[in-house]
């Protein structure tokens, strides 16, 4: 499912223009994103599962074309914990 077809669902779900789902998603990205630029940013959702921020070490690497060691910096990565119901749906 894209972007598009999960506003249409959204839309058709709820009962609301697509124009309402799409702010209506957009705002829930926006919100989670802003959320987890912060020092411990973290959004929960219970039921659905956990968006966290976590620190990833700068490390080695190798480029697959030519196998020459490269280095990795540092950076920040979201990380997904699905909640007890989406598992159990799965």
């Amino acid at each position: 499912m894209n972007k598009a077809e999960l506003i249409e669902k959204m839309a058709s779900d709820a009962s609301i223009s697509r124009a309402a789902a799409t702010a209506a998603l957009n705002s829930f990205v926006d919100s989670v994103t802003k959320t987890l630029k912060k020092k411990d940013g973290k959004v929960s959702l219970v039921g659905f599962g956990t968006f966290s921020k976590a620190r990833r070490k700068a490390r080695k690497g190798r480029n697959p074309q030519t196998g020459e060691a490269i280095k990795i910096k540092a950076g920040n990565v979201v990380k997904f914990r699905p909640g007890k119901k989406l598992k159990e749906a799965l």
